[in-house]
């Protein structure tokens, strides 16, 4: 739950009622009314307006700096990568690096003879 006064940016509109999608607002009020699909009220003063919100319409502007740094972090190792012709760093990077450790558990554990028929006769009965 976000607090009164915080400044959040509008990033939806599930409603469609004609949110300034992308303007910044302020939280002046909560909703409480459990019958409401709205959860805030949020002051936008580009549009001198207030505005019924869902949560899912608006996020933090600290979370959505994280998420634009992320992103610019990840395209400039994607074009470091690709000017140094590291085409290991490029396929971490693209394929994500939980992916990578997954693949180094599998080649380090070597399977048995059996193991292995036992899993061919598996699929072929399934």
């Amino acid at each position: 739950m976000h607090k009164l006064g915080q400044k959040v940016y509008i990033i939806a509109d599930r409603f469609e009622q004609n949110l300034p999608v992308g303007e910044y607002g302020f939280i002046i009020a909560y909703d409480r009314n459990s019958d409401n699909a709205f959860d805030y009220v949020v002051r936008v003063p580009k549009a001198n307006k207030h505005f019924y919100v869902p949560s899912d319409d608006i996020e933090l502007e600290e979370i959505l700096f994280q998420q634009e740094a992320s992103r610019i972090e990840r395209e400039s190792l994607i074009d470091f990568a690709l000017a140094t012709r590291n085409e290991e760093l490029f396929k971490k990077i693209i394929n994500g690096e939980e992916q990578d450790t997954a693949v180094e558990k599998s080649k380090d554990e070597v399977q048995s003879r059996e193991d292995f028929v036992k899993q061919i006769n598996l699929k072929a009965w399934i």
